[in-house]
């Protein structure tokens, strides 16, 4: 089977981003985005799910954390559509839930060339969570937002967290957030066609 596999690449006045992405891989990665815990949950990520990544990222982070971090969701969101083509014999469905002590995630993920992203969880532990080193909930969300809208994918993000470790619970979510679509991206033997009665997932 052929590799899949595309560049990572995004250029704007706030950000440079650089880097590969392979589907079919080993989960080994080189990842510099300037913002640690991001390295660290795009390591769970990639680990979890078996894809190669490289990734580099230049941004102003001396403004805020938010254009990098989205314009980097934005980057693989458009690596991994460029990557699967057609997606001719994908599973196209992946489901994962991932316990982290406290704190529980689970992620579906429907690989239809239609945007959706919603998430679910207890209002009650956001006053709690704070930041992981100025990284918070909501940049979490915004980069998984930004990665379901560039890639074109029904996205769902479902959060149980009984503690209030934000690391936990973003760390539950991006382990999920791989398995899941390492599972929506694998090649189903059985199926020799692409998976949608419409004959087309993305278009040309």
């Amino acid at each position: 089977m052929k590799v899949r596999s595309a560049p990572i690449q995004r250029k704007t006045k706030e950000t440079d981003i650089s880097g590969k992405l392979v589907i079919d891989g080993k989960g080994k990665t080189n990842i510099k985005t300037g913002i640690g815990f991001l390295d660290h949950m795009l390591e769970l990520f990639a680990f979890h799910g078996l894809f190669d990544l490289e990734l580099k990222a230049k941004g102003d982070l001396n403004v805020d954390m938010h254009h990098t971090n989205e314009d980097i969701g934005i980057a693989l969101g458009i690596a991994f559509k460029e990557a699967l083509g057609d997606c001719k014999g994908i599973k196209r469905f992946g489901s994962a839930e991932v316990p982290m002590d406290k704190a529980r995630a689970k992620v579906v993920v429907d690989i239809s060339n239609r945007y959706a992203f919603e998430k679910h969880f207890p209002q009650t532990i956001l006053p709690a969570l704070g930041d992981e080193r100025g990284y918070s909930f909501d940049n979490g969300m915004d980069f998984l937002d930004s990665f379901a809208k560039k890639f074109g994918v029904n996205l769902h993000v479902e959060i149980f967290a009984i503690g209030s470790d934000l690391h936990h619970v973003l760390e539950a979510t991006f382990k999920a957030f791989g398995i899941a679509l390492d599972e929506a991206t694998q090649i189903d033997p059985r199926r020799k066609d692409i998976p949608s009665t419409k004959g087309v997932i993305v278009d040309e």
